[in-house]
């Protein structure tokens, strides 16, 4: 039993199951959090009843990215396990062998960015807003930036990180930081719409073809 990352399926859409992060107000991710997405993804990729994946955050807000106060509590071993859980977190969602997408409402910061990253597309609300901020608090990203430098660019990836600046939905999609730009009330249903092109493929020749990418 997980308490802030589950997996959700309907009857409704069949082959495609919801990743969901459910941690209010913000999403904040935590070690816990990290490790229950680690596990809810390797779950997502042994089901043969999935053959797509949504990964949300409610219609509010995506992920404001880590707890920072929490962050700042760690000696430097907790901080370095801490990485690693985060790591493993965003390498488990990646390698999911079945086509993903990210429906990303209000914001996406921090890690946050980097679990929408992990996934294959992103579908975000044109209201959005996309950042690396946590340079402006004096830390470093928790999670490694090179699926950020991939997406956009390593030059415009380091503004992102080195400035802390917020992206809106319109330079977000300019960039190819996400894939489609959706009004805030349809990100959902948009991201189903990507998912839901793939579950008549055949799942092992996707997984074979997703296999074939760097992740």
């Amino acid at each position: 039993m997980t308490e802030f990352v589950s997996l959700r399926t309907s009857d409704d859409q069949p082959g495609v199951a919801t990743i969901w992060l459910s941690r209010p107000p913000t999403n904040a991710f935590t070690r816990q959090m990290y490790r229950e997405l680690a596990g809810v993804a390797a779950e997502a990729g042994r089901r043969a009843d999935v053959r797509a994946v949504i990964v949300y955050g409610g219609h509010q807000i995506f992920s404001a990215g880590d707890h920072v106060s929490q962050r700042r509590t760690l000696t430097d071993e907790e901080a370095g396990v801490a990485a690693r859980v985060c790591r493993d977190a965003l390498d488990a969602l990646a390698a999911v062998p079945k086509p993903t997408v990210a429906a990303i409402t209000g914001y996406a910061l921090g890690s946050g960015l980097a679990v929408a990253l992990a996934a294959d597309w992103r579908v975000a609300g044109d209201n959005v807003r996309f950042g690396m901020p946590e340079i402006l608090t004096g830390l470093a990203p928790a999670a490694e930036t090179g699926r950020l430098a991939r997406a956009i660019g390593v030059s415009k990836a380091k503004d992102m990180v080195f400035s802390g600046r917020f992206v809106d939905a319109e330079e977000a999609l300019a960039l190819g930081l996400i894939d489609e730009m959706v009004a805030p009330d349809h990100v959902y249903d948009a991201a189903l719409a990507w998912a839901k092109r793939f579950v008549n493929h055949p799942p092992e020749a996707l997984a074979a073809a997703k296999a074939t990418f760097d992740l």
